[in-house]
């Protein structure tokens, strides 16, 4: 007999402002213990040192995440000139340092080459694997890597204030498996000053925005009561990217049994992705085909 999941069977996301010094691991579980929810996972990791939109999906919602991850960020972040280290910001050892301040004109000429598809070699402190192994764990034991540049589609990046010679803000909206500890390493090696990342911020991500986002103190204050559950935004929120396609009531019935439904639009292309909803409630997403939806994630609601 199979062990019953503990927790309530909640689907839908909350947004969480994330602050500097906590890990989104860390901020899921908290959300999944003030919500007693029996699944939950986020969309999207920040930094420990990074703040933020943190958007956590909790039961059937899980399922759209991959979805939010694909969606365009904002992030606004200070590069400290001047000095480089082992982990891009702030939080690491300075490796080398420099006399020289580049002048506003030479950073926008700068930031043209930092606009559009560009390569991007992740820091040495990150996520990605290495033969199995996380980068960050290889690092802190203190070997070096080559790792392999990645594709990023940078939409948008601008230089909105200049505090001081030291120091330059920046706004940045790129698409997914952008790292900004990069972009401030790799703009501080092109103006020969050296750069890194003093702070970092999550405006927005896909639907989600920071300034909608619940503070730690105030999930731990609305913990286990009725006035967190109504800050839940509904699963389809984390769709909003997709094209939304009604179904007939036996299309939703043959969805809901993991086969391909009928809809009543066809308002996306054929071999598009999509999602399928019956008298407005989700019912699955899938490709839309012919008429039909088939399905490759269906939701239990």
């Amino acid at each position: 007999m199979a062990r019953k999941s503990k927790g309530r069977a909640i689907s839908g996301w909350l947004v969480v402002d994330k602050p500097a010094g906590v890990t989104s691991t860390a901020v899921v579980g908290k959300v999944r213990w003030a919500l007693d929810a029996q699944k939950a996972g986020h969309a999207g990791t920040l930094d420990p040192a990074a703040t933020g939109v943190l958007a956590i999906a909790l039961g059937e919602a899980t399922k759209t995440v991959p979805f939010v991850t694909d969606a365009n960020k904002c992030y606004r972040f200070l590069v400290r000139w001047g000095a480089a280290t082992d982990t891009d910001d702030a939080e690491g050892r300075v490796i080398d340092s420099r006399d020289l301040r580049p002048t506003d004109a030479q950073i926008e000429t700068a930031l043209a080459a930092f606009r559009g598809q560009i390569e991007q070699v992740p820091p040495q402190y990150s996520a990605v694997k290495v033969e199995g192994e996380r980068a960050y764990d290889i690092a802190r034991a203190g070997e070096a890597m080559d790792l392999v540049a990645r594709p990023l589609w940078v939409e948008r990046l601008d230089l909105v204030a200049r505090p001081d010679a030291d120091h330059a803000e920046f706004e940045m909206v790129c698409g997914k498996g952008g790292y900004v500890r990069a972009i401030a390493r790799d703009l501080g090696q092109a103006l020969g000053c050296l750069g890194h990342v003093a702070w970092l911020r999550r405006v927005w991500s896909g639907p989600f925005r920071a300034d909608a986002g619940l503070s730690l103190d105030q999930i731990d204050a609305m913990a286990r009561t009725p006035d967190l559950d109504a800050h839940l935004l509904p699963l389809e929120i984390g769709l909003a990217e997709l094209t939304e396609l009604p179904l007939s009531p036996e299309g939703a019935v043959r969805l809901k049994n993991g086969n391909p439904g009928r809809v009543l639009s066809s308002r996306a292309a054929p071999g598009e992705t999509a999602w399928a909803s019956f008298e407005g409630k989700p019912v699955a997403v899938g490709v839309y085909m012919g008429g039909e939806l088939h399905p490759s994630r269906v939701f239990n609601l």
